[in-house]
């Protein structure tokens, strides 16, 4: 079945993780000292690795193959494999634009002190979390703060100001900067070798200036520029 690229190369473990480099070391010295925050805010632009971050992470936490957390979750085992599959049981992703309501918080808050099914840590992921309404943020500021010992919650959203600043205070912040120019043209440059497409270095340039700092909407370019079957060219990006 075909894979679009932005998910078949997304990154599996925190060393594949591109262009935020403080980031990357920060988390893994966490995980490898097992000091876990409660609560994580992912904040930044659009397609430079939030959300897979916060899916690293939780198989970081939650992998069976090792008997505490690790900095490099082995992916085949059923806890790593169910996350990368948005099926787990203990790893629950929200979209924040459609249960942005006080009633979906306060489910939430009470499905949290459900122990998890098989695995260390209960996990939420609430994507775009800067769309919950005023009171749904509200009603969980207590259980960000003091959440069950197997709880952890990692927020994303690509607009922090719209974030309470009492939800901000009771997270670990980590703000993803927009990829560099030269850091898209090198994951460019990979993916195109691995799937044996022909595009010119300029081409590529004009790519990795075009979107914004963000790797998704890269390689949604290139995907789409690779069904003309011939060598990409810079006249064909523009």
């Amino acid at each position: 079945m075909y894979q679009p690229l932005h998910l078949k190369y997304r990154p599996k473990n925190l060393q594949e993780l591109v262009g935020q480099d403080t980031i990357k070391t920060t988390l893994t010295n966490a995980i490898t000292s097992s000091k876990i925050a409660q609560a994580y805010l992912f904040t930044g632009p659009r397609g430079t690795g939030k959300t897979s971050t916060a899916r690293i992470l939780a198989k970081s936490l939650n992998c069976l193959n090792s008997k505490k957390p690790t900095a490099t979750p082995c992916g085949e085992c059923s806890s790593c494999k169910t996350i990368d599959s948005c099926s787990s049981l203990d790893v629950t992703e929200i979209d924040a634009a459609s249960h942005n309501g006080v009633d979906d918080a306060r489910e939430l808050i009470q499905h949290s002190n459900f122990a998890p099914a098989m695995s260390p840590y209960r996990i939420w992921i609430l994507d775009e979390c800067h769309q919950l309404s005023t009171s749904a943020q509200n009603a969980l500021l207590k259980c960000l703060e003091e959440p069950p010992a197997h709880v952890v919650f990692i927020l994303c959203t690509t607009e922090a100001h719209k974030v309470l600043p009492t939800i901000i205070s009771r997270c670990q912040t980590f703000n993803f900067r927009a990829l560099s120019v030269d850091a898209i043209v090198g994951q460019l440059h990979k993916i195109s070798s691995a799937e044996s497409i022909a595009i010119a270095s300029e081409a590529m340039r004009a790519i990795a200036r075009t979107c914004d700092g963000g790797l998704r909407d890269a390689l949604q370019l290139l995907s789409q520029l690779s069904l003309l079957n011939s060598e990409i060219t810079l006249t064909q990006v523009a």
